[in-house]
């Protein structure tokens, strides 16, 4: 498995996303995709405290007990983890509370990647990075992150980073794939100005990518739009999304590559990409992602994908 540098960090070019631990996954089977993972060479983990109710930074910290110097272990804060008007935000005050929580429900001492899971209007981010450069300084975090942020607020929070001389954030993680590339239009070109790596989440299109849906079918019980609102279903499997993922299954038939493997590979090549955040709940799962990051794409790949999504706008 390729790593990537990240900050400090040194992390497998496919992550593991952990928001379907204590939900979908129960102890056992985080168990045995976390597992899954470490023998494909999948070492960076990507969790946060609101998943699955804080199970999710639970379950994972049990399976990763005795693993933890061979593993880079993100999590998140910010978003609210119950009906505690307090218990939310990017305050200091709530930073400071939410960073013991994910670490004793980690079972680790510190955390490497410690991320804003969205923007907070209500806090200045001036608050906030110094709240997260005192966890730095202590050795609770080694790298701090956002996610869920535009270009400008990247910026500014690099700016103020910078002025301020605290840390600043290393990484951005965003809804980003092959059918919604909207980051390409302000999020990539602020990270590779300010030199942070982005962590696209949804790569695989809520499942859309991997070919499992099939136009004018409902989604298969179990699967993830499976449990998703109608509106989105209905978003999601639209018919141009399904005229692009069929197209772009030829292209990459025809070139001795399947969807899944473009879907990874168009990522990869795309700037300032650091991994792949991909969700599992099945250990096979886990194999076929880390296997998918194979295919180097080239410029005319690249050309070829663009002329089929395009422009890639939704």
């Amino acid at each position: 498995m390729q790593t990537r540098k990240l900050g400090s960090l040194d992390v497998s070019l496919v992550g593991l996303g952990c928001n379907n631990f204590g939900t979908r996954c129960d102890q056992d089977r985080t168990k045995a995709v976390v597992h899954a993972a470490l023998d494909t060479g999948i070492t960076f983990f990507d969790t946060a405290d609101v998943y699955g109710e804080t199970r999710s930074e639970e379950y994972l910290g049990k399976v990763l007990a005795g693993l933890r110097d061979q593993v880079v272990i993100a999590t998140k804060f910010s978003a609210p983890i119950d009906h505690d008007p307090e218990h939310r935000g990017a305050s200091a005050r709530w930073i400071a509370q939410a960073v013991e929580g994910s670490l004793r429900r980690l079972g680790t001492d510190h955390i490497d990647l410690y991320q804003q899971h969205g923007p907070d209007p209500s806090v200045p981010v001036q608050e906030t990075l110094e709240a997260l450069d005192r966890l730095v300084r202590e050795g609770k975090i080694r790298e701090i992150g956002n996610s869920n942020f535009s270009g400008e607020q990247i910026e500014e929070a690099d700016g103020v980073a910078r002025e301020q001389e605290v840390t600043p954030f290393v990484s951005a993680q965003n809804h980003f794939n092959v059918l919604h590339q909207d980051p390409l239009e302000e999020v990539v070109p602020a990270c590779v100005r300010c030199g942070l790596g982005l962590l696209p989440y949804f790569p695989l299109a809520s499942g859309l990518l991997t070919g499992k849906y099939e136009r004018g079918q409902d989604p298969p019980p179990g699967t993830r739009l499976g449990a998703m609102p109608t509106e989105r279903v209905v978003r999601v499997l639209s018919d141009r999304n399904f005229d692009r993922v069929e197209a772009l299954s030829r292209f990459a038939s025809g070139t001795g590559h399947t969807l899944l493997e473009l879907a990874f590979g168009w990522l990869a090549a795309q700037p300032a990409i650091a991994s792949v955040i991909a969700g599992a709940t099945r250990p096979d799962q886990v194999a076929a992602n880390a296997a998918a990051a194979s295919w180097d794409m080239g410029a005319g790949d690249l050309a070829e994908v663009a002329s089929i999504v395009q422009g890639g706008r939704d």
